[in-house]
């Protein structure tokens, strides 16, 4: 049977990962809807996942609103406009650099570890022991995590949102001695619910894509302690491009109904 695993054509076995992934993704949503939901797991777990977090997704948009603002100032002087600068640093934490580098920072921390977490527990029979003894690790360990993340992802981007946008104050007010209420003044006046909305609602889906490809992978893991470094990486991979690939299908969906 492995032989047969192993000579499958590349396209064979795309069909075949997607037709696993579909049956994993009806399961979950089998389990959202049963009785006996995990309360304390679904809050332990966001506490993993969101504070446990937040000091990295902070520090790091603090850093790209310093590095955004700084990078700007001088094009943005060579023509004239170095007022626009904090409505273009905001706009573009906004709507693009604060939800994909809060998602992808997420998917090489959170997504790794909960592949795996669960890894490591399908290679030393947790999993099946807990089946074994009634309980359901569908939704002790799939539901819980995948909420988890579906929910705190966007609560991360907002923090990291508000922490790039200081950053970019400090780094102005450094160069130009911009008074906080005016850079502030500006950048909410550039703000419109049409950039927020769509923004926000695309991290919900980042959310949903780390926590779900990190369960599946940690879930499917092989037997072996290999599979477990290996379900880890794939869940790096795996979430950083269906990252972009929906920030693709947001951005097209954004520019038809919203711009």
């Amino acid at each position: 049977m492995a032989e047969t695993q192993q000579t499958l054509p590349w396209w064979k076995k795309v069909f075949e990962e997607a037709g696993e992934e579909a049956a994993f993704f009806t399961s979950f949503c089998k389990n959202v809807f049963t009785g006996g939901f995990e309360w304390s797991e679904f809050v332990r777990q966001c506490y993993e996942i969101g504070y446990k977090s937040f000091t990295l997704v902070g520090i790091t948009s603090f850093i790209m609103g310093v590095v955004l603002t700084l990078q700007s100032r001088p094009t943005l002087i060579k023509f004239g406009a170095n007022s626009m600068l904090p409505l273009m640093v905001c706009v573009s934490i906004i709507r693009e650099i604060g939800p994909v580098i809060t998602a992808i920072i997420c998917a090489g921390k959170v997504s790794s570890g909960i592949g795996a977490e669960l890894g490591s527990m399908k290679v030393t029979e947790q999993i099946d022991a807990m089946e074994v003894s009634g309980a359901n690790p569908m939704q002790y360990l799939v539901v819980t995590r995948i909420l988890a993340t579906t929910l705190m992802i966007p609560l991360l981007t907002l923090m990291g949102d508000a922490l790039g946008l200081f950053g970019g104050f400090l780094a102005d007010n450094l160069m130009d001695h911009t008074s906080a209420t005016l850079y502030f003044h500006k950048c909410v006046s550039s703000i419109t619910f049409s950039d927020f909305l769509p923004a926000f609602v695309k991290t919900i889906f980042f959310g949903f894509a780390i926590g779900f490809v990190g369960c599946y992978k940690g879930y499917n893991s092989n037997s072996g302690t290999a599979s477990v470094g290996l379900a880890a990486n794939s869940a790096v991979v795996s979430a950083s491009l269906w990252i972009f690939f929906l920030d693709v299908v947001a951005v097209q969906v954004t520019q038809i109904f919203f711009y």
